[in-house]
């Protein structure tokens, strides 16, 4: 914070706080969030309130920031967590839940006891939240299911296992489309994150994603250019490299670019093609609409075209150069 002189004041980092149900639930009445849920209501169909059940994620991901919770993991009890589940339901009415964990479904025995907790006060709302394949399996999926999940989210992030090695995500790529497959089994729906231009990616490294999608078949995809994020490890990694492309105060981490990297042109170009190659794809499989397989494929090639005529495009060290 700035005193009163206009100085930045650093306060002394603390502790966690590892009693997390000591913790007040949200002051949600601090905003009209009724108005919120109505509006997402009469917009998309559905209107969601979130909420989180543990601080904290023990992974060691390059790219993520860990500047709040630390690589720690902090979990609330069931029991604490049905309760704000309980208020929440009897406050606001959303359709759904979002569970905005880093990685819901991290600790196998809490999510049991939690899918028993709901289950002993006759509570099933439907929801999405986010995992990771290596924490999914037959036992896991088929208690998501049964709590009523809709739509997980899998931090797939790249298609090339020399990418997510870099990452240091610890997850296999390979299994994703396994992991994917299951889902659908029990009736959830998939999202998937993929992050492109990550340091040292290259054109085979995009195929592989694009491979790697088609075979699992999503039934959602969330693409972004990596960003080095302040503090992180890939920021440290690319330090001398990053450049701003807006004044800090006016901007977030997003504005900032990697010198020497693919232009932010080839990335365009690269996810319109990753998005209609994908495309093709699906519509083959499961109705060839000739209007979106005609747009999904003429997507694909002006993306293939765009790429290999801005493959040598780098990011300047400068902005606006």
């Amino acid at each position: 914070f700035r005193d009163a002189a206009g100085m930045v004041v650093r306060t002394p980092t603390r502790e966690t706080i590892r009693d997390l149900d000591g913790q007040p639930f949200p002051d949600r009445d601090a905003i009209d969030l009724p108005r919120y849920v109505a509006t997402w209501r009469e917009h998309h169909g559905k209107g969601a309130v979130s909420l989180i059940t543990a601080r904290g994620c023990p992974y060691t991901c390059t790219w993520c920031s860990h500047a709040v919770y630390g690589y720690t993991h902090r979990r609330r009890s069931p029991a604490n967590v049905a309760d704000e589940v309980e208020l929440i339901i009897e406050r606001y009415a959303p359709d759904m839940l979002w569970y905005a964990d880093d990685v819901f479904t991290i600790h196998r025995t809490w999510l049991l006891q939690y899918a028993a907790e709901l289950a002993r006060r006759a509570i099933r709302i439907p929801f999405e939240t986010i995992s990771r394949e290596d924490r999914l399996d037959e036992e896991i999926v088929k208690t998501l299911a049964e709590m009523g999940c809709q739509r997980l989210w899998v931090g797939a992030e790249s298609g090339s296992q020399r990418i997510l090695d870099a990452m240091k995500r610890r997850t296999d790529a390979q299994r994703v489309p396994e992991v994917v497959a299951l889902l659908r089994r029990h009736g959830i729906e998939t999202g998937m994150f993929i992050m492109l231009g990550y340091d040292g990616e290259e054109v085979p490294d995009l195929e592989d994603t694009v491979r790697m999608l088609k075979r699992a078949d999503p039934d959602v995809f969330l693409t972004t250019v990596a960003y080095p994020i302040a503090g992180t490890p890939y920021a440290a990694t690319v330090s001398d490299r990053i450049v701003p492309l807006r004044e800090w105060a006016a901007g977030s981490d997003r504005d900032r670019t990697v010198a020497g990297r693919h232009s932010r042109r080839f990335y365009s170009y690269a996810t319109r093609w990753m998005v209609g190659e994908v495309g093709v794809h699906q519509e083959r499989r499961r109705g060839r609409d000739p209007r979106r397989m005609a747009k999904a494929y003429l997507n694909a090639r002006l993306g293939r075209l765009g790429m290999r005529l801005t493959q040598t495009e780098v990011e300047p060290a400068t902005p606006g150069t």
